[in-house]
């Protein structure tokens, strides 16, 4: 399900005469009449919400003698709602677009000529400047403490503060034998 159809999905179901008629087709398939005299609505009334419904695929209709008979398409709800937020958005791109805008508004902000002027108070932006020192490292490549802190030195002189944050915010990681990049899990 796109995100176009969950929002005309979830907005059918936001209406109550909407949800009474979803319930009513769950029970049984009914024709228009049908649903006018059992919900206490006009005809036309129940046609107009039909043919909402049918819009955002939550009902069916087929020929029956005279009548045109309405189903509930249970496949629409089938559909967790988990999933249909795990979707990619359509502003995937944008979004994407304007968090890289912003990380370099950080990154520009907080570093001169390579150097950084100070560690950020925000955690957002100390998670940024921190993930800009970890490039430094490379993956699968042990690291002993004094060649971690020339590294670090070379963007700040508080190489102790940021080696630390740099564990804590799970970018390296350490034991008896040294220091190594983490590589992120996607």
């Amino acid at each position: 399900m796109t995100e176009t159809e969950a929002i005309r999905l979830f907005k059918c179901l936001s209406d109550k005469s909407r949800l009474q008629i979803l319930k009513s087709l769950a029970i049984e398939d009914m024709y228009v009449e049908r649903l006018a005299e059992r919900l206490g609505i006009s005809a036309p009334t129940v046609s107009f919400h039909l043919k909402k419904l049918a819009d955002a695929g939550a009902v069916t209709s087929y020929k029956s003698q005279y009548y045109m008979m309405y189903s509930l398409n249970k496949a629409v709800f089938e559909v967790s709602i988990l999933k249909i937020i795990q979707e990619e958005s359509d502003e995937a791109r944008e979004q994407a677009k304007r968090d890289e805008e912003y990380r370099q508004k950080v990154i520009n902000a907080f570093f001169e000529y390579g150097k950084l002027k100070a560690i950020p108070a925000q955690q957002k932006k100390e998670r940024i400047v921190l993930e800009v020192i970890a490039d430094a490292f490379e993956y699968d490549r042990i690291y002993p403490e004094r060649e971690v802190n020339i590294i670090i030195a070379d963007f700040h002189d508080d190489f102790c503060t940021i080696r630390r944050d740099l564990i804590s915010e799970g970018l390296l990681d350490r034991n008896s034998q040294g220091y190594w990049r983490i590589k992120p899990q996607k």
